[in-house]
């Protein structure tokens, strides 16, 4: 299985956003952090503001943060939301072609492991993809210097 870029965008997102807090963010800062098209998160954004995701606030002052605490956004709950095609092959849709699908124990096999990706996914949450209070590279490499000073004035207050 492959996740599309539209997934990973999505979570490239909600961890920027996430990142910032309660700051305000706006899609031209998430482009440029991630080096990515502002043209492609814009759909993202929007999508992601209408599942509840990311508010959206509108006007010259405005931008996006999360909508919910990073705990409450399950990763395994994102992608199948996000995902438009989860058929790993044919006979997993509707109108399979293939001859051999009433015994063939490939699609079982392959339905097993889909099922163990999301398994996977379902143990975690946006919450878990966060850096630790001693972790700012994250903050460094996407361009978010006043996080840094803070987190590190935060640790070295502790």
């Amino acid at each position: 299985m492959r996740i599309t870029r539209y997934t990973d965008y999505s979570l490239r997102v909600l961890l920027y956003a996430a990142l910032k807090g309660d700051a305000l963010s706006t899609i031209g800062e998430v482009a440029g952090a991630y080096n990515i098209s502002k043209n492609h998160l814009m759909k993202v954004v929007q999508e992601l503001s209408a599942k509840g995701y990311l508010q959206a606030i509108r006007g010259k002052n405005g931008g996006m943060r999360l909508g919910r605490t990073p705990k409450d956004i399950n990763v395994g709950t994102l992608v199948r939301e996000l995902e438009q095609d989860l058929e790993l092959v044919e006979c997993f849709g509707n109108s399979s072609n293939c001859v051999i699908t009433p015994s063939c124990k490939l699609k079982r096999i392959l339905g097993e492991a889909l099922n163990a990706f999301f398994s996977t996914l379902d143990r975690y949450t946006l919450a878990d993809l966060l850096p630790g209070a001693n972790e700012p590279e994250i903050y460094q490499l996407l361009g978010l210097t006043e996080l840094t000073n803070a987190a590190s004035a935060d640790e070295a207050g502790r």
